[in-house]
């Protein structure tokens, strides 16, 4: 991670930041993760070699820029799912200027109408999305997530009563050992130990 980088992604915190304190409606907002946040997550990215990596989540492609970065140290690819057009031109745009265009996909539509037809498999999927469906998108992308990756969920404990379902899913999903790390919104980390039962 370069200084020119972290200014850029400084840059677009404060810029997501003012637009989310501006704006009342929900699709408008860009709700950003945390710039710990980000950091976790390229270190994660980094230090497990990671090369394939899929995001349910882009908006404006803060989140995506912080895992793109360690993904072009790693030889790694970022396919990332977002199903607002205004949010994707502002995601390309971000991209472009940050010089990581060339290692992220991004895919267009509903990411529960997506996923089903994403290949397999990825070493990191991380969950940033709309959080009622959670629990739809687990079941998912477990399948597509190799032994030994990670499926990681932002807002665990921001948005707790929200995601108390799909935590409780995690954490006694057969093929998944998971732990709540209080970076950030929290996030719930679970390591895929298997394929199957």
């Amino acid at each position: 991670m370069n200084e020119t980088l972290l200014a850029l992604l400084e840059k677009l915190a404060k810029i997501g930041e003012d637009n989310d304190a501006r704006e009342t409606s929900r699709s408008k907002r860009l709700l950003n993760i945390t710039c710990d946040t980000g950091r976790f997550l390229w270190i994660l990215v980094r230090a497990t070699g990671t090369t394939r990596i899929l995001e349910v989540g882009t908006s404006n492609a803060f989140s995506t820029i912080w895992l793109a970065d360690a993904a072009r140290s790693t030889g790694g690819r970022v396919t990332t799912l977002e199903s607002d057009p205004e949010k994707i031109a502002l995601a390309r745009a971000n991209l472009m200027t940050a010089g990581l265009e060339g290692v992220v996909d991004i895919i267009e539509g509903r990411a529960i109408d997506t996923l089903s037809s994403l290949p397999g498999p990825f070493d990191v999927v991380f969950l940033d999305a709309d959080r009622p469906s959670y629990l739809a998108y687990l079941e998912l992308v477990v399948p597509k997530l190799r032994p030994g990756g990670l499926l990681i969920a932002d807002n665990a404990t921001s948005h707790e009563h929200e995601l108390r379902d799909y935590i409780s899913r995690v954490k006694s999903h057969p093929l998944l050992f998971a732990v709540t790390v209080p970076i950030g919104n929290g996030e719930e980390i679970a390591l895929k130990l298997r394929d199957s039962v």
